[in-house]
């Protein structure tokens, strides 16, 4: 879920930053580097730019000085480079997730980005300390016995919990020609984990993924996989089914699809309205199955057979 970052890799995209920076045809005359992550960027890249690294503290600079280029490592919810202090300014990231956050970006990457100054796992971790904050704010002593070791254990669980991120269902698809069969092919009540965007809960059930091929069909535990595909993320119910209808109606050309999901949501069951026992059901049909009624008819009947 993580890229780890090495020296070479920051010296290539510092020289892609560089480039971006010229070829633009815009001058400056220093580099200010946001605390704390900017510095080592700003480092690397003052001598490619013949700029000076200068320090903003006691009045070094002046507003209506637009000659100043803010220099940070990456630029994610965009909340840093949104400070009122350099909205005058043109800013240049290392990474960027989103590059219209920034002026200048040396590549873009979705990935939780360890830098080579950083340490990836462990005390001392960026995403480690992250995980100790949130104990401490709902009232945990994090020195106890029991809590020794537990932000460790939390990033190795998302490995799984979260593991459809480093998945892509195309990946996933071994597909056969077999222009003969072309009646409702239904893998039913598979079991499912997911985890609510809204409020990072578990919701889980079972899910139904039906299709009827054309000329393609695709190997039986692959439709389990593709569901752990879409699942195994934050995500809401609804989208689920319809990542995976869609899915196999552009990857497999089928004639129709669909996917059904029963589940239970933390987010009902453990707060707000605390109903223990509603299901959420949804339905995502498509081709025949929403076009056709007998074909919808057969569809529900097998399913709940």
């Amino acid at each position: 879920m993580s890229l780890e970052l090495t020296n070479t890799e920051i010296d290539k995209y510092c020289v892609n930053l560089r480039d971006k920076i010229v070829a633009s045809g815009k001058k400056y005359n220093a580099i200010y580097p946001v605390p704390m992550g900017g510095y080592p960027v700003a480092l690397k890249l003052y001598p490619l730019l013949n700029l000076p690294i200068i320090d903003i503290n006691h009045g070094a600079w002046k507003m209506d000085n637009c000659d100043i280029l803010i220099v940070d490592d990456i630029v994610d919810s965009g909340k840093t480079l949104s400070n009122p202090l350099f909205e005058n300014y043109d800013t240049a990231c290392l990474i960027s997730r989103e590059h219209y956050q920034c002026n200048y970006y040396g590549i873009l990457n979705k990935k939780w980005i360890v830098f080579p100054w950083e340490k990836a796992k462990g005390e001392g971790s960026d995403i480690h300390d992250h995980i100790i904050r949130q104990m401490e704010y709902i009232g945990e002593n994090v020195t106890r016995e029991g809590l020794i070791g537990t932000p460790d254990r939390v990033v190795r669980s998302w490995g799984k919990i979260f593991g459809g991120y480093d998945m892509d269902p195309k990946d996933l698809l071994t597909t056969f020609e077999n222009p003969k069969c072309d009646e409702m092919v239904i893998l039913k009540d598979i079991e499912m984990y997911s985890t609510c965007e809204h409020h990072i809960l578990p919701f889980f059930g079972k899910c139904s993924i039906a299709y009827i091929p054309k000329k393609k069909v695709i190997g039986i535990s692959k439709l389990a996989r593709l569901m752990e595909v879409f699942a195994r993320r934050m995500q809401i119910q609804e989208r689920i089914g319809e990542q995976i209808t869609e899915f196999i109606m552009e990857e497999l050309d089928a004639i129709g699809a669909a996917c059904i999901i029963e589940a239970q949501h933390f987010c009902m069951t453990s707060r707000g309205v605390q109903k223990q026992h509603s299901v959420m059901i949804t339905s995502s049909l498509k081709g025949a199955f929403k076009t056709k009624p007998a074909a919808r008819a057969e569809l529900m009947s097998l399913i709940k057979g």
